[in-house]
């Protein structure tokens, strides 16, 4: 064989196994990414799990506040339900929210606050909301790395050929007054 041919014959081999490297690194982001997900949904499920037990510990206190409790209800449930991740930023600030104006309540009622049963479900419920944070963190810099790489040249060209795509942020929905208002409790 001449120079030329293995010349070739080399960068070949070394495309070949760029593309090799390429396309593993991809599907580890990926991965990541998904995992990094899960790790969301695991926490998320356990907030939507405090949720109803907060409420009704509340509930015992003040009966008489039903419609916070009404709206704490139906935005678990429409944030259970969403889809993709624009549907569940939004709703999750505003379950949020509707969260807010129970703790509200639960500032008028000292009996309530020294409840331990109250107080247990509260500090479960802040300890879960600092995971869902840092969870979303770790996502979302996932995602980033992968779209970065799939947005780059040359990643781009091996992402295009396997169909890896963006994937969304996770993104709480900050244009929901409820988030960024103090909860007004009126008697």
């Amino acid at each position: 064989m001449s120079i030329i041919s293995w010349a070739i014959l080399i960068l070949v081999v070394l495309l070949i196994i760029w593309a090799i490297a390429a396309f593993n690194r991809l599907v580890s982001l990926s991965n990541r990414a998904k995992e990094a997900w899960a790790d969301i949904d695991v926490q998320l499920k356990r907030r939507y799990d405090l949720i109803p037990n907060l409420v009704n510990t509340v509930k015992g206190y003040a009966a008489h506040e039903k419609t916070a409790f009404e709206n704490v209800t139906k935005a678990r449930a429409v944030a259970m339900g969403a889809g993709n991740m624009a549907e569940k930023g939004q709703a999750e600030a505003t379950l949020a929210g509707a969260l807010k104006s129970v703790f509200a309540i639960a500032e008028a009622y000292p009996e309530l606050k020294a409840n331990q049963n109250f107080l247990a479900l509260q500090s479960e419920l802040t300890d879960t909301e600092d995971k869902i944070q840092a969870a979303r963190r770790f996502y979302n810099g996932n995602v980033r790395d992968l779209n970065i790489y799939i947005q780059a040249f040359p990643g781009n060209m091996i992402a295009g050929a396997f169909h890896f795509t963006t994937m969304e942020f996770f993104q709480l929905d900050e244009s929901d007054a409820a988030t960024k208002e103090p909860v007004k409790v009126q008697f």
